[in-house]
């Protein structure tokens, strides 16, 4: 079958990637995935050809392998599983720029790049990783489109198993802190797959948020309590706690590798408890939900009422952290 153009797609089998190759499908896109093992295939829709090579291993061939094959664009949603310093510089950064290397070599002219929208105030090892590739692909001279979603579906459905259990929903201090406006798979893979012929996604940093209105942790907590009947039940933890976790860990990591992995975690999860995924608005010096672009149409409060409806436990894999 002839395609007017053809996608390579890395980081496929995560939950971000494979909303894009749904999208890629539907808008009618050739579309190729590099795999790191057949265990992933299962995870991918049908109609994708596979690739196997390992990106933090560009000495085994993989440009060889691609050499053959025209591709016009490249969409790379890899993201490290942890966050954890060794692994955001291994793949947020090391990994992307074999991908970069990789996209010239093959002839491509557009490099789509998943981010986050985190990393527009960074403290953490994998936002400084994820922007030090954002630099060197803007500088690329290729085409360029720097997606930078907010929360997932998925990184937000913790709880729910809590809840059906009978145990509150926790909150950092009164449950407002911070806010989002989370996006599907769906929504944020058409959105992905829409940059390739919309020029307006083009050469530019595009923050980007499911529909409806920037949501609260109390929010969520109140909505899944009334899908499940019952009366609301928070438990508030201070947010000065989560620091004070990171501090001793910190101190102990001196001495110990566990407890300095432990401590970046930590450092991770004080990150979220108290910084908002929603665009930052620098000269009012605040999160600003009306400058975060929507799309789509999936709310995540119909995703948590088909969960429940469902019974069925949300395996969040590498969003248990995050």
């Amino acid at each position: 079958m002839a395609f007017d153009k053809r996608v390579l797609v890395f980081g496929a089998s995560g939950t971000a990637g494979s909303g894009a190759v749904r999208a890629l499908l539907r808008q009618g896109y050739g579309v190729t995935c590099v795999l790191r093992s057949e265990r992933s295939v299962s995870a991918l829709p049908a109609g994708v050809e596979v690739v196997y090579g390992d990106v933090t291993a560009p000495e085994m061939g993989l440009a060889g392998a691609l050499s053959a094959e025209k591709f016009d664009v490249v969409v790379s949603c890899l993201a490290s599983r942890s966050g954890g310093a060794k692994d955001a510089w291994a793949i947020d950064h090391d990994a992307q720029v074999t991908v970069l290397d990789l996209t010239k070599q093959i002839g491509a002219t557009h490099f789509i790049l998943l981010s986050a929208i985190c990393v527009q105030k960074p403290t953490l090892p994998f936002q400084h990783a994820k922007l030090a590739f954002e630099a060197k692909l803007i500088a690329s001279g290729l085409t360029y489109s720097i997606v930078r979603p907010t929360a997932f579906f998925k990184s937000l459905s913790g709880q729910i198993e809590r809840l059906r259990r009978g145990k509150p929903f926790l909150v950092f201090g009164d449950g407002t802190l911070t806010a989002c406006k989370p996006i599907s798979d769906d929504d944020l893979g058409d959105y992905v797959a829409g940059c390739i012929e919309d020029d307006t996604r083009q050469n530019r940093i595009l923050p980007i948020g499911g529909p409806g209105d920037a949501i609260t942790p109390k929010e969520q907590g109140e909505v899944l309590f009334r899908l499940l009947g019952r009366e609301p039940n928070f438990k508030h933890v201070p947010i000065a706690m989560m620091g004070v976790i990171h501090n001793v860990l910190r101190c102990a990591g001196l001495v110990s590798v566990n407890a300095a992995e432990k401590a970046g975690l930590a450092q991770i999860g004080q990150y979220y408890a108290s910084e908002s995924m929603l665009v930052w608005n620098a000269e009012q010096g605040k999160y600003d939900a009306d400058k975060t672009p929507s799309t789509g149409t999936e709310t995540l409060f119909e995703y948590y009422a088909k969960v429940i409806e469902s019974g069925v436990a949300i395996e969040r894999g590498d969003h248990s952290v995050f």
